[in-house]
C-alpha cells in the first residue's frame, strides 16, 4: 500500500462531480500551459535582434538545461495539488494551510541548495550539450544569472499547486499570465530598449518569478482563516514531511523517466541523420499541441480525484475518472483526425525547407496518433496523482521506460524512423495502459469492495 494512503481515514463532504466542474478547471489550466512557447518565441525574437548566431544558440541551450533541471522539481505542483485536494476533501482547513507551509519551506531550501551547487550544475549541463564555445560562454552568461530564480520558482510551483488543489485554476491562470507577461515586458526592456542582451532577458526572468511569487503569496495568505492556522509543531510534524519527501521523490523520478524517454527518441532519431532528427522535431509539435489541453484534463482529474479520495467518497471518484477519460479521449480523437486532415498544410507552415517538408509528411500518421496513444497516459497521470499514488507512478514508469528502450533498439534497428515512432507510441500507450491496470486494486484497497455506491451526494 502507498506511503501516503496509510494515513487515517476520516470521511468528508460528499459532492457532485459534473461536466460543468471539470471544465471549470481545466479550461483556465490549458490556458495557462499555453503560455510557456509564446513567451519562449518572445525570449527567441528578443535575442534574435542582437545580431548575434551565437546568444540564440546560447538561449536554446541555457533554457533547455534550465527545462531539465526545473521539470525535475515540478513535483512541488503535483504533490502540493493531490494533498491540498485530499484536506479539502477530509474538510480538514488546518491541514491545507500546513501543507502549504510545509512545502513552500521546503521548496525554497532546496531552491536555495540549487544556488549552491549551481557552478556543479552548469559546468556538467554544458559537458553533455557540448555547444561551441561562443554557444557555450553565452548559455553560461544566462544560467549563472537566472539560476538566482530558483527558490522563488519552486515556490511559485507550491503556489499554484496550492490553487489548484482547492480548484482555483482561474487564480491559477492568473498567477501564470502574471509571471509570462512580467517577464515578456522586461525581455524586450532590458533585453533590447536598454541594451542588456542576453544578460537582459536572464534578468527579466528572474524578476518575473519574484513579482509572481510576491503576487501569489499575498493572495494566498490573505485568504488564510487565522483559526485555521496550523502550530508550528504540526507543520514541523516528521511524519507528515516524510510523506512529502517521499511522494515528491516517486514523482520526481517519474518525471525524469519521461524527460529521459524523450531526449533518447531524439538522440536515436539524430543517429538516423539530419534531415530525418528535422522531421521528427517538427513532428513532436503534434504531440506538444496535444499535452496543453490534456494536462488541464490531468489537473481537473488531480483536484476532483484527490477531493475525492479525501472525501472517501468512492462515486465522486469514479464520475471524475470517468468524464475526464471521456474528454481526453474525445479531444484526442479530434486532434488524430485534424492532423491526419490538415497535417501537411501544418508542416508545411513550420518550415519552408521542401526535403523536411516531405520527410515530415511520410512520418505524419505516427506523430497524429499520440494524441490517442497519449490521452489515457495524461488521464492516468491526474488520477494517480490527485490520489497520491506516486509509488505506483514511480514503478509503471520504471517498467514502461524499460520497454520503450528495448522497442525502440529493436524498431528502430529494424524499421529505422518508422520503427522509432512505432516505439514512442508504444511508449504512450503503455503508461496508461499500465497505471489502468493497477487502478482497480488500489481503489479496492482504498475504498473497500462496493464502499458508499449507494450514497447521494448532500
Amino acid at each position: 500500500m502507498d506511503q501516503l494512503s496509510e494515513q487515517p481515514r476520516t470521511a468528508g463532504k460528499a459532492f457532485e462531480v459534473t461536466h460543468r466542474m471539470v471544465f471549470a478547471i481545466a479550461v483556465p489550466m490549458t490556458l495557462a500551459f499555453l503560455t510557456t512557447p509564446i513567451l519562449g518565441l518572445v525570449d527567441t525574437a528578443v535575442v534574435g535582434r542582437l545580431g548575434d548566431p551565437a546568444l540564440i544558440g546560447g538561449l536554446a541551450v541555457a533554457a533547455t538545461l534550465f527545462d531539465i533541471i526545473f521539470a525535475a522539481f515540478n513535483f512541488f505542483r503535483s504533490s502540493t495539488t493531490g494533498l491540498v485536494a485530499q484536506a479539502i476533501g477530509r474538510d480538514d482547513a488546518v491541514e491545507q494551510q500546513a501543507i502549504f507551509w510545509r512545502a513552500l519551506i521546503t521548496s525554497v531550501v532546496l531552491g536555495a541548495v540549487v544556488i549552491l551547487i549551481s557552478p556543479l550544475l552548469i559546468w556538467g549541463g554544458l559537458i553533455f550539450m557540448n555547444p561551441g564555445e561562443a554557444v557555450s560562454r553565452a548559455a553560461r552568461t544566462y544560467l549563472e544569472i537566472r539560476v538566482f530564480s530558483a527558490p522563488v520558482a519552486l515556490a511559485n510551483y507550491v503556489l499554484l499547486g496550492f490553487v489548484l488543489g482547492k480548484g482555483r485554476s482561474g487564480l491559477g491562470l492568473l498567477l501564470q499570465t502574471v509571471i509570462y507577461g512580467t517577464n515578456i515586458v522586461l525581455s524586450v526592456w532590458f533585453g533590447l530598449l536598454l541594451g542588456w542582451g542576453l544578460p537582459g532577458v536572464a534578468w527579466a526572468t528572474v524578476i518575473s518569478e519574484v513579482v509572481g511569487c510576491a503576487v501569489g503569496l499575498v493572495i494566498v495568505i490573505s485568504g488564510f482563516d487565522a483559526t485555521e492556522r496550523p502550530s508550528l509543531a504540526r507543520i514541523r510534524d516528521i511524519a507528515s514531511l516524510k510523506r512529502l519527501l517521499s511522494l515528491n521523490t516517486d514523482i520526481m523520478i517519474r518525471s525524469l523517466g519521461l524527460m529521459f524517454a524523450f531526449l533518447w527518441f531524439t538522440r536515436l532519431g539524430a543517429a538516423l541523420g539530419e534531415l530525418q532528427l528535422a522531421a521528427n522535431a517538427i513532428l513532436m509539435n503534434i504531440f506538444l499541441v496535444a499535452g496543453y489541453y490534456m494536462d488541464g484534463l490531468a489537473t481537473a482529474a488531480e483536484q476532483i480525484v484527490g477531493r475525492a479520495i479525501g472525501a472517501h467518497y468512492r462515486p465522486a471518484f469514479i464520475r471524475a475518472i470517468k468524464l475526464t477519460t471521456f474528454w481526453s479521449f474525445l479531444l484526442a480523437g479530434l486532434t488524430t483526425l485534424f492532423f491526419l486532415a490538415f497535417g501537411e498544410w501544418v508542416i508545411a507552415m513550420l518550415t519552408t525547407v521542401e526535403e523536411v517538408r516531405r520527410m515530415a509528411d511520410i512520418f505524419l500518421p505516427w506523430a497524429a496518433v499520440t494524441a490517442l496513444t497519449g490521452a489515457l497516459a495524461f488521464e492516468m497521470d491526474g488520477v494517480f496523482i490527485g490520489a497520491t499514488w506516486s509509488r505506483d507512478m514511480r514503478n509503471m514508469m520504471v517498467l514502461v521506460l524499460a520497454l520503450f528502450i528495448a522497442s525502440a533498439h529493436y524498431l528502430g534497428y529494424a524499421y529505422g524512423n518508422h520503427g522509432l515512432w512505432a516505439a514512442l507510441n508504444i511508449f504512450l500507450a503503455g503508461r496508461g495502459l499500465f497505471l489502468l491496470a493497477v487502478l482497480p486494486r488500489r481503489t479496492r484497497e482504498h475504498f473497500g469492495e462496493g464502499y458508499a455506491s449507494s450514497e447521494r451526494p448532500a
